[in-house]
């Protein structure tokens, strides 16, 4: 799952703590990364062997160069859109909730963890839409997870909650 749950132990802190560190799935690698543009290219450049050395390999080539270079942009944007993180600090005193984009000036949201609670929308910007509240503000958590770990993921954070309170 594309989120890990870091637990401190009582013995070590005083109290119960947890840290929630989520980030998107990227399922090409960069090691698949090289693998996609080097066949691409390998097969663009397949039917130029034909008409090497003709005017036609001149109006062909600049067409196979800007796939190959919009492949590579699309890849590279798609990799710096992965940068993304969410950091949620649980302590039986606050809930520190941090979200980092690339580009972008961190979000922060703290709040009293006695009173968050945790809930899926069915409406919002994705299906099952995880929304972390307090009563006053509403901040969402994970979207870019899938709607099966956003529901593991509220459960798990429902439990730790508990926890804490308990």
């Amino acid at each position: 799952m594309p989120y890990h749950w870091t637990d401190t132990a009582p013995e070590v802190s005083g109290a119960v703590s947890f840290r929630l560190e989520a980030w998107p799935y990227r399922s090409l690698p960069k090691r698949g990364f090289v693998w996609v543009i080097g066949l691409t290219a390998g097969a663009l450049a397949l039917p130029l062997l034909a008409v090497v050395g003709s005017a036609v390999m001149w109006g062909l080539l600049p067409f196979a160069v800007l796939a190959v270079w919009g492949l590579w942009r699309a890849i590279g944007l798609s990799y710096r859109s992965a940068a993304t993180r969410e950091v949620l600090v649980l302590t039986p005193q606050s809930l520190l909730l941090t979200r980092s984009d690339p580009g972008r000036a961190d979000r922060i949201w703290q709040t009293n963890p006695y009173w968050v609670r945790a809930g899926l929308r069915a409406t919002g910007p994705v299906e099952d839409y995880l929304v972390l509240t307090d009563g006053r503000r509403e901040v969402e958590l994970g979207a870019f997870l899938s709607p099966e770990e956003r529901q593991s993921l509220r459960d798990d954070l429902d439990r730790r909650l508990a926890r804490l309170r308990g």
